[in-house]
């Protein structure tokens, strides 16, 4: 290939890859004509969630003809790195996905510009739910709103409504019914199984969610910064979720993890299985809307509703870029009704607007409408998660995990494990609190 003949191949490629970000044009603060270009960078690129955004930004230029978004699609297993390496060596976008599992660690890095006036003075105010705005706020230690919140998720309990109906049961209501289900359609002779534990890689979040599910504890740390985990009520709950195990669950639950429970749920042998929403379209594919349906986590014996939340996905504005206004115009009408309605239904989650919850579509998938409802609900105690420790990650995943399948084989007490859990978070705690003043 000749230099003039390689210099056009390289000027061609560039050209189809411009074409293919969503109407690109200058990256520059404003051009001569009037016109802005932004740069929106997708934290959870790919062929799910790509069309949604380039739905979504076709609208907006429809409706806003003096601003371009040239969109980047990022892998989500790469977002982190190229947020952090923008940071350090400069070439941030204007606008960006972000969720508050990452959002600690940016505006530590004073990445992001805090939204609170914005969204209070425009559009969007009094349309987000609060509980979603809550975890976004309880993420960083100056609690501000870093993000414009669009969705989140919630854990639910999968089962299989064919199997209720033949055994004459309703769908449990409260933990006593719920043991009592998984003990009921449990018949090893059929390889048949009440429950699935998660067991393997992802266990302790799930531990975590049916420990403050029963006990109806609202914190993770009470008021002097001590962790909860280790409080007597939640004890005795996670020694009720340990006991299920080969008893009502299949022995391989010990190393499960996502994956294995999916294929034992979906293959016909578990009752019931914990996941959250996003599990959906396996369990439909396979089994079809006539047998599965979802449960939200049932209430404490004091009639406590306690989810643990789930991360919230939004937009950051960048605070090193020169167009913040059409950069917040643009994640305000992403998390506008109409959009914010499109990106939940083709997403499968939860939609921050609230304005959304009456629609259609809504009523038409029984697990979200139920999920909608218990979010929404005044009631319901939001157990925030510590995603903002930077510690979090490897104490549940490294530190925690092994010792949980000792719990399950019966080698480790429940109090002793929840114990070691306990000071790791409170430690963990108390450093962050130094960090940042607290």
């Amino acid at each position: 290939m000749t230099a003039r003949s390689k210099h056009l191949a390289v000027l061609a490629t560039a050209l189809m890859l411009g074409t293919g970000l969503a109407a690109c044009g200058s990256d520059g603060a404003g051009s001569s004509d009037g016109k802005t270009t932004i740069t929106f960078w997708d934290d959870n690129g790919g062929p799910a969630r790509t069309p949604v955004w380039q739905h979504i930004i076709a609208e907006f230029q429809k409706a806003n003809p003096t601003i371009t978004v040239k969109y980047v699609g990022i892998p989500i297993a790469q977002v982190q790195q190229k947020y952090d390496t923008a940071i350090a060596g400069g070439g941030l976008p204007d606008v960006g996905g972000v969720s508050t599992a990452m959002l600690s660690s940016l505006v530590a890095q004073k990445a992001l510009e805090p939204l609170d006036g914005r969204i209070s003075g425009g559009a969007l105010n009094g349309t987000l739910n609060d509980q979603v705005v809550t975890s976004v706020k309880a993420t960083v230690p100056d609690g501000k709103t870093y993000m414009v919140p669009m969705s989140t998720n919630m854990g639910v309990f999968w089962y299989r409504t064919d199997w209720f109906k033949e055994a004459g049961l309703e769908p449990p209501r409260n933990w006593g019914d719920f043991f009592a289900a998984t003990e009921k359609l449990t018949d090893t002779a059929k390889n048949r199984y009440g429950f699935t534990i998660r067991g393997g890689a992802g266990s302790i979040a799930q531990m975590m969610e049916v420990v403050y599910g029963q006990s109806g504890i609202t914190e993770i740390f009470d008021a002097s910064g001590k962790a909860t985990i280790n409080d007597p009520r939640n004890t005795a709950a996670l020694e009720k979720l340990a006991g299920l195990y080969k008893k009502v669950t299949p022995e391989a639950d010990v190393s499960n993890d996502y994956v294995k429970m999916v294929a034992q749920f979906d293959g016909g042998n578990i009752a019931i299985m914990q996941h959250n929403l996003g599990s959906f379209n396996d369990h439909v594919k396979t089994l079809g809307k006539d047998k599965v349906a979802a449960m939200a986590v049932p209430k404490s014996d004091d009639g406590v509703q306690a989810i643990l939340s789930n991360p919230v996905s939004g937009i950051g504005l960048f605070a090193s870029g020169e167009k913040k206004d059409a950069a917040y115009k643009f994640a305000e009408f992403a998390a506008s009704k109409a959009m914010n309605s499109y990106w939940a239904e083709k997403t499968g989650v939860l939609p921050a607007n609230t304005g959304v919850n009456g629609e259609a579509w809504i009523q038409g998938l029984p697990h979200i409408a139920e999920a909608v409802k218990v979010l929404n609900d005044p009631a319901t105690k939001v157990v925030q998660m510590p995603y903002y420790l930077p510690e979090f990650n490897a104490i549940t995943k490294t530190d925690m995990e092994p010792e949980f399948q000792k719990v399950l084989q019966g080698t480790l007490p429940a109090q002793d494990f929840l114990n070691a859990f306990a000071a790791k978070l409170t430690e963990a705690q108390a450093s962050y609190k130094e960090r940042n003043g607290g």
